[in-house]
């Protein structure tokens, strides 16, 4: 096994915590030769003072040393990772990336370039932090048994939310104490719409069913405009709402997927994982459910990640995206009816959704709700309309729940 010298791109929270754990590990055989960082000068906390020496403002020097093996990339801007991974791969040097949306925005483009140069490009920490979820879909999840993969994948909108429905906390003292915690930034858009959800379901959809789907194509609703009559509502039917990101097999031939809030009852998995956590269930034909829960972010679980795919890469391990080549894949559909919860005020809900059927109705001087089964594609085709002030929608479940 040869020795990995790694040329670290990004020395940020994640950075100086993969500073760290390669430094303790050991049996790793690795070290870190040099560090790429957008503002060199800047001071350094004294715990990684060490580092000082290997620091460069130009990745360009990383990828030109003979002696780095490996580039480890954990940079917040997607199109700077771009640019430094391709080129990377380019020159026959494996990769390791967290950028999960550079990723799902470019992963068609990013197999074939690993495949045409033969060098491995490994993502683990894009999805959950240190739950090893691709790479369980990948290897023991690899046939067409499985149904559903769907979880709690953003740990910033999940302590928020646990806040609120586990210690009363109001919506927005939450937020303002997950920022000041930094579980969420101080713009926290991101995280509390779904896009981070969005981007991670992408890219375990792929090594799910083989399947790439564009994010533009996926439909995905946050938890911004979440009110306390949708708290008190929730409460009432001995619920939480939880943030959570879905793809299941609707058929053998169609799949969908998407990001919504959901009401979580006491009996399913992902009721109890509360805080930053991640917990993601995979659900299969024949072993029904399994679950897996742990830290989803934070520095030393996400770097604890990036180790495991540098050992995986010492082994010389890649992703092979063994069921992108099934002669029969299911395909991606919105054609599917949910069943939602709508809150509204002044706009008339009732009459500018397309429900199919209405199960219930409720009317008041300030908050009403409907609750009624509506085709997927019509809520996509009314994302206007439901990005409205006085709207919040809510997914009730209905797939599989005879099997629960």
């Amino acid at each position: 096994m040869k020795k990995l010298n790694i040329g670290l791109v990004g020395f940020g929270t994640v950075g100086q915590g993969i500073y760290k754990v390669i430094g303790k590990a050991k049996n790793a055989h690795a070290r870190i030769a040099r560090i790429c960082v957008a503002h060199p000068e800047k001071k350094r906390p004294d715990d990684v003072a060490s580092a000082m020496p290997l620091i460069t403002g130009n990745y360009d020097e990383l990828l030109a040393d003979p002696e780095i093996n490996l580039i480890v990339e954990v940079i917040d801007n997607p199109d700077d990772s771009y640019e430094i991974v391709t080129k990377a791969l380019k020159k026959g040097i494996p990769v390791v990336s967290g950028n999960k949306i550079m990723i799902a925005r470019n992963l068609p483009e990013l197999i074939d370039l690993q495949r045409e140069k033969g060098v491995p490009f490994l993502y683990d920490a894009s999805s959950c932090g240190s739950i090893p979820v691709i790479r369980n879909l990948e290897e023991y999840y690899d046939n067409d048994l499985l149904l559903e993969v769907k979880g709690i994948l953003n740990g910033s909108s999940n302590y928020i939310l646990s806040r609120v429905f586990d210690h009363g906390d109001k919506y927005e003292d939450a937020l303002k104490m997950a920022q000041e915690l930094g579980f969420a930034e101080s713009d926290p858009t991101f995280d509390i719409e779904g896009f981070d959800a969005l981007f991670k379901l992408i890219i375990i959809t792929v090594h799910a069913l083989g399947v790439y789907v564009s994010p533009d194509d996926v439909f995905i609703y946050g938890i911004s405009k979440i009110s306390d009559f949708d708290i008190r509502w929730a409460r009432e039917k001995r619920a939480k709402i939880k943030l959570v990101a879905q793809v299941v097999k609707i058929s053998e031939e169609r799949f969908t997927m998407f990001v919504m809030p959901e009401f979580v009852e006491k009996h399913k998995y992902i009721y109890s994982v509360d805080d930053e956590y991640n917990g993601v269930v995979i659900r299969g034909e024949c072993y029904d459910r399994q679950f897996m829960f742990g830290k989803g972010a934070g520095s030393l679980p996400t770097a604890s990640s990036i180790l495991s795919d540098v050992m995986a890469i010492r082994r010389d391990y890649r992703y092979e995206y063994k069921k992108m080549s099934y002669l029969d894949k299911a395909e991606y559909t919105t054609d599917v009816m949910l069943k939602v919860y709508v809150r509204y005020r002044q706009t008339d809900i009732p009459a500018l959704l397309p429900f199919s059927k209405i199960s219930e109705k409720y009317t008041s001087e300030q908050d009403n709700y409907v609750v009624g089964e509506i085709n997927l594609a019509d809520l996509i085709a009314k994302r206007d309309l439901l990005n409205a002030e006085d709207v919040f929608i809510i997914n009730i479940p209905r797939f599989f729940i005879d099997r629960d």
